[in-house]
């Protein structure tokens, strides 16, 4: 159940929330399958101007994702190519909504979480 959070400046969210979660779902969508649609949970999160910095400097173009997945998407075959794949496909989404000065700051992170430490609604998620 993947599950995305995504910092960036207040100033470029405010008035593109509902393309942004749009974009970033296909984005999920288009790495993991149709079947991840419904699971995709996406928070959005905006930075007030002058918190977010870059080399001891304010900076208002960086974009923060970090996305929960679980651990044994790293374990297959293929988990380099998915997670290249996931983190790029963030990335384009996240700059066909805000622009593409945002690209150079924008981070992807992705964190495994195992089966038996997720839970939806208090119970093990499916």
């Amino acid at each position: 159940m993947p599950h995305l959070t995504a910092h960036l400046p207040e100033d470029k969210l405010a008035g593109n929330e509902s393309a942004l979660v749009t974009a970033l779902t296909e984005a999920i969508v288009g790495v993991y399958g149709e079947w991840a649609r419904e699971l995709a949970g996406i928070r959005l999160s905006g930075v007030p101007a002058g918190r977010f910095a870059r080399g001891g400097k304010a900076v208002d173009t960086d974009v923060s994702l970090v996305m929960g997945v679980r651990a044994a998407a790293f374990e297959r075959p293929d988990a380099a190519e998915i997670s290249a794949n996931l983190a790029a496909a963030l990335t384009d989404a996240v700059t066909a909504v805000l622009g593409e000065d945002v690209r150079p700051g924008t981070t992807v992170e992705l964190v495994a979480s195992p089966q038996e430490r997720t839970f939806v609604a208090g119970a093990p998620a499916p």
